[in-house]
């Protein structure tokens, strides 16, 4: 991993991915970096949690192994797995050879050829590596408990042959969209960092720099937009990445500013539950484009 100094480095290298981060944000990363500690991201769903991985493995050239957290993962899924059938082709191929020798054949099934290294696994083998355990919310105590043992050592013991350690822990990246309260052992463990959503200006500057090819124009109006139904009682408010799909899907119209007719025929870009888009379409999308209280 490239060295850095301090959270200023931190913030210019991620920024020059064109991912934006605030003090608190530059802090923990840096602090990630050098203590080799996990920062636990937690936030609504779209506000960047798992864009921060992204940039930070793109920032430091080191590649993204990506955990996706479900219900029911279990260490099989996230760490390693024999690789049975070319075990079972190897052993017929033995036996065909006339091996007699069970303890060899033993050896030689349970050689790290036949290992699949799962992405906890696969993180600790690579150096430098950016880990991103995604939605850990979604996992049950039980994975939590696992992956608290796994991230407090950066070593997994593989009974069969033995204690695999990183010789370089990777950067951890864990998110969680809080669907439920994760346990205060695991956050003790990382840095914790709330994802809130930004303001106009914060807002603007994240488009701008993520999508320097739009007019200045468009990016301001969808901005002013996507706060604006935010200010509104929606099932799934709309977060940054829908901000920036909705400038994508009206810069690929070929627009250059958007009125109140081309928004509310866009709507499908940034909002997902057709009781959001109905309360959406009773707005005076006009008056929010001309900078009118609504």
């Amino acid at each position: 991993m490239i060295p850095v100094d301090s959270p200023e480095q931190v913030r210019a290298r991620l920024e020059e991915t064109g991912y934006l981060v605030d003090d608190g944000l530059a802090v923990a990363c840096f602090l990630a970096l050098k203590l080799h500690r996990p920062v636990f991201c937690e936030g609504d769903a779209g506000v960047g949690k798992t864009a921060l991985a992204a940039a930070l493995a793109e920032a430091f050239g080191a590649p993204l192994i990506r955990l996706q957290c479900h219900e029911g993962i279990d260490a099989s899924q996230a760490l390693y797995d024999w690789d049975f059938p070319r075990q079972l082709l190897h052993l017929r191929a033995a036996e065909a050879a006339g091996v007699k020798d069970a303890e060899r054949l033993e050896r030689e099934l349970y050689d790290r050829r036949f290992l699949l290294a799962r992405p906890l696994l696969r993180a600790l083998q690579t150096q430098p590596s950016v880990l991103l355990v995604d939605e850990i919310d979604r996992a049950d105590d039980e994975f939590e408990a696992f992956l608290l043992e796994v991230l407090s050592e950066f070593q997994v013991t593989v009974p069969e042959l033995g204690t695999l350690r990183a010789d370089e822990p990777p950067v951890v990246v864990l998110t969680s969209n809080r669907t439920r309260e994760v346990h205060d052992a695991l956050k003790r463990r990382c840095l914790y960092h709330w994802f809130g959503r930004p303001g106009f200006a914060r807002e603007l500057a994240i488009v701008r720099r993520r999508l320097p090819e739009v007019s200045a124009r468009l990016a301001e109006q969808v901005t002013a937009l996507v706060q604006a139904l935010r200010a509104e009682d929606l099932l799934k408010p709309p977060g940054v990445a829908e901000t920036l799909d909705w400038t994508r899907a009206l810069d690929a119209l070929g627009a250059s500013e958007v009125d109140a007719e081309l928004a509310v025929a866009t709507l499908g870009s940034v909002l997902k539950y057709r009781e959001d888009t109905d309360r959406a379409r009773a707005l005076d999308f006009a008056a929010i484009l001309a900078g009118r209280p609504t």
